[in-house]
């Protein structure tokens, strides 16, 4: 049957066919001619058969004209995978060295060694009196330290597997579209319980006491990207409204994410280890405490039987009763009266002033005593900072320091 019987798409199919057979032979004949390809050569094939043969070849073998091409940027993107893969192992193999090293220095099983035996074996080898806690030794391992390079954001052909790739900041619009898909969902949620006639309870929503959003610069280490300053208001509205959503709480795990908690990291690291006395008691000493005129040095022994010395005195040292409460509100907050021993020199300033000294040093004392959530509790209450407020002096002109002189009309 002739060609001009069939239809018009099979005629094309046909002579499509065609001519990928006569490339394929022209191929078998021409590139691999005389070639023994499982005992036969490929000149002696026909085209089909050419075609599963070529099909079949390692990569290695195969002609050029049948691999895929890699792209550019792939390329380019191989290299630094593998010098960075490279440079990663050979930090791990230098950090799991030292590692057992050290464990050998301190009398310890390397393989049960965990990151806080290191911290205090670091400490303790190399004691530094510097401020900055970063630039204190430290041996921690390679992938907290060093950031972490994308993965693959194409295939070999150059093709993008992110959806969002040409908004420059996938990452960043997919974080939005997460929140967005998020509120959307609760939305549906609240318009099911309202269509219930159900009571949306005041508990469902997310409280978000005690933490901040993250910061910019963290943000963008989260995303590896660069976020500018309208993209993180941006975030910060979008996670924003889902957090005051009132079913907000349904989203805890997405939104605390982006969020941090207003615990002072390097406040913590920062609170003295106590010392012991030759018969076993601990204590801490906090000098320089200050309130208005007032300095004041406080020492607190633990266990005590709850004695407070002032000045040689005991609290009757202060007569009036708001000076007793400022200085033992701290013992009362951390439920520590009763079970250590005050021993507070106060000199300068007022009965006022030597009371806010004190019970700023006696608070900043009994940070080593408690836990971190205590000290954070303390954080909150106002007992660890400093109260910076003096009487305010008298203007020239002036009866006092805002009052002015009475005016008459006449």
């Amino acid at each position: 049957m002739g060609t001009a019987m069939l239809p018009k798409h099979r005629v094309f199919s046909l002579i499509s066919c065609s001519r990928t057979l006569s490339r394929a032979q022209s191929l078998a004949q021409n590139k691999f001619h005389g070639s023994n390809v499982g005992c036969r050569t490929l000149n002696t094939l026909s085209a089909q058969e050419a075609i599963l043969e070529i099909k079949n070849m390692p990569d290695e073998t195969k002609p050029a004209s049948a691999k895929k091409p890699i792209s550019k940027a792939m390329k380019a993107y191989l290299l630094r995978a593998k010098s960075y893969d490279e440079f990663m192992k050979k930090q791990i193999v230098e950090y799991q060295i030292g590692r057992r090293h050290l464990a050998n220095i301190m009398s310890m099983d390397a393989d049960t060694m965990t990151q806080e035996d290191i911290d205090q074996a670091i400490e303790f080898l190399f004691p530094s009196s510097l401020f900055e806690p970063k630039a204190r030794p430290i041996m921690k391992p390679p992938e907290l330290i060093f950031p972490p390079k994308k993965a693959a954001e194409f295939d070999e052909t150059g093709r993008p597997h992110h959806a969002l790739f040409y908004t420059m900041n996938p990452n960043f619009y997919q974080v939005l579209q997460d929140s967005v898909t998020e509120l959307i969902k609760l939305n549906k949620e609240e318009d099911e319980m309202i269509r219930k006639k159900m009571t949306i309870d005041n508990d469902l929503k997310l409280s978000l006491s005690g933490t901040e959003w993250i910061q910019k610069e963290k943000l963008s280490a989260m995303l590896i990207e660069k976020i500018d300053d309208a993209q993180y208001e941006q975030f910060q509205n979008v996670l924003i409204r889902l957090a005051d959503h009132p079913l907000s709480s349904k989203v805890k795990d997405f939104v605390m994410k982006y969020r941090y908690s207003l615990v002072n990291e390097a406040a913590l690291a920062e609170i003295p280890k106590p010392l012991y006395e030759k018969d076993g008691r601990s204590y801490i000493t906090f000098k320089g405490a200050r309130r208005k005129n007032a300095y004041a040095d406080v020492t607190v022994h633990l266990p005590g039987s709850g004695k407070f010395s002032v000045n040689g005195q005991d609290i009757e040292y202060f007569s009036d009763i708001q000076s007793r409460e400022q200085i033992t509100f701290p013992l009362i907050f951390t439920a520590m009266l009763g079970k250590v021993d005050i021993n507070a020199t106060a000199i300068q300033g007022g009965p006022t002033g030597q009371a806010g000294a004190i019970r700023f040093g006696l608070a900043m004392a009994l940070r080593s005593f408690v836990d971190n959530k205590m000290v954070e509790r303390m954080r909150l209450a106002g007992l660890l900072q400093v109260d910076w407020r003096t009487r305010e002096r008298k203007k020239p002109g002036q009866p006092g320091a805002r009052r002015k002189p009475t005016w008459k009309a006449r």
